[in-house]
């Protein structure tokens, strides 16, 4: 495996793990994070997160979307005004991963029993029950369960 190649991760990784639509747009999310190893970790051992590529960047199959881990750095000849940086602290919201599950208290447990820290147990709330985390550079990870329309009022 090379670092910076789309090269898989031994044999088992197919193709077919990439996102490399055929048609349509396929969404992957950048996370800038300050150590890449760490947050790969985290991802992986934690979240269930499948390995395509170490990095740095690294690239994970997660769930039915991609992440992409990348360091922090300086402009490039494709973005020359703008500079990539990890959240500046864990109290201001810039973006966020939204992860709608079938059985949230299944997951909650499994997540906490592999070494997740929460904001809080899961809440109930009229439409939904949901909680937050953070990843290690403080990214704002939400998990909610739909339990019936909202009031549309």
């Amino acid at each position: 495996m090379t670092q910076h190649d789309d090269t898989p991760i031994g044999d088992a990784v197919a193709a077919a793990q990439w996102p490399r639509p055929r048609e349509g747009v396929a969404v992957t999310h950048l996370l800038i994070v300050r150590d890449v190893a760490r947050s790969r970790r985290f991802y992986t051992d934690i979240l269930e997160a499948q390995v395509l590529m170490e990095g740095p960047p690294s690239i994970l199959r997660f769930y039915n979307t991609w992440l992409v881990l990348s360091t922090e750095g300086g402009p490039t000849d494709d973005k020359p005004d703008v500079v990539a940086v990890a959240p500046w602290d864990a109290h201001t919201l810039t973006s966020a991963l939204n992860l709608r599950v079938a059985d949230i208290y299944e997951l909650y447990e499994r997540w906490r029993a592999r070494g997740a820290e929460f904001l809080t147990p899961p809440k109930e709330h009229p439409s939904e029950i949901r909680w937050y985390m953070r990843d290690p550079d403080g990214h704002l990870i939400e998990v909610g369960q739909s339990t019936g329309m909202p009031d549309a009022r």
